[in-house]
């Protein structure tokens, strides 16, 4: 889940930001700049090894459908 921030900096850092990163793109970039900084690597490299175990996804995705079709379903 993501979260909005807003930040105050210099105008011509935004500007620098802008002409380098580009539009759309300095979230993410703030984001990779920050992430060492702030989130243990052990948490970053459990997650990405998540990622990886294609049986685990496929798992998650099913009950995330399942759940999904039940909540269509229910007739409250």
């Amino acid at each position: 889940m993501q979260k909005k921030l807003t930040i105050t900096i210099d105008e011509s850092v935004y500007q620098g930001l802008y002409q380098r990163i580009g539009a759309g793109k300095i979230s993410r970039f703030i984001e990779q700049l920050v992430r060492p900084h702030v989130l243990p690597k052990e948490l970053e490299d459990a997650y990405a090894a998540m990622a990886r175990d294609e049986d685990r996804e496929t798992e998650a995705l099913e009950w995330s459908e399942t759940l999904m079709g039940d909540a269509l379903d229910d007739s409250r």
